[in-house]
């Protein structure tokens, strides 16, 4: 999939109350997940096929060396611990895996699973998260059932803004 050929939603999301261009389709709840590749490393890559009958909440973040980002990333690593073995808990941002790995040292993430978009933004882009202007990934929260339905999505419109976090582990709650 070319960027050149992607959906382009716009009027959907900014940047610093900037408008912005989302790249790809949106994704609704009850709509199947769409496959993407990542990168768990810089040479190992990973699908949703990966995280197979697993509850996955997938936490987007456009560089986890921000503050929104880092607090996002922080404030899910501690809920992880309540959720069980059925959840995992993906954070996906295009920051290199060697600066996610580095971010993760020093703010002590153990239990979320830091993914880089940064090889060919193919999540960004199955996703409609990826922003055309900036290549980065629109922050976004989507929880996937075992059986890879999305039940639950919500799609910032401004970037820096904080998720409904509680809204967000209370519909992955209802899945555990």
């Amino acid at each position: 999939m070319t960027q050149t050929h992607l959906q382009e939603r716009t009027g959907v999301a900014t940047v610093g109350g900037n408008p912005i261009t989302l790249l790809g389709p949106e994704i609704k709840v009850g709509d199947q997940a769409p496959d993407f590749k990542v990168n768990k490393d810089l040479m190992t890559e990973v699908s949703l096929a990966d995280y197979a009958g697993k509850v996955k909440l997938i936490s987007v973040v456009p560089s986890v060396d921000t503050g929104t980002c880092d607090a996002q990333t922080r404030r899910f690593n501690v809920e992880a611990d309540k959720l069980g073995d059925d959840v995992v808990i993906l954070t996906i941002s295009v920051d290199l895996p060697f600066a996610q790995s580095r971010f993760c040292g020093a703010a002590g993430i153990d239990k979320v699973i830091t993914l880089s978009d940064y090889k060919n933004r193919s999540f960004g882009q199955a996703y409609g998260v990826l922003i055309k202007e900036i290549q980065l990934d629109q922050r976004a929260i989507f929880i996937v059932d075992a059986n890879d339905t999305v039940r639950y999505v919500e799609y910032l419109t401004e970037m820096k803004d904080h998720p409904d976090y509680d809204a967000a582990l209370s519909a992955l709650r209802e899945l555990v």
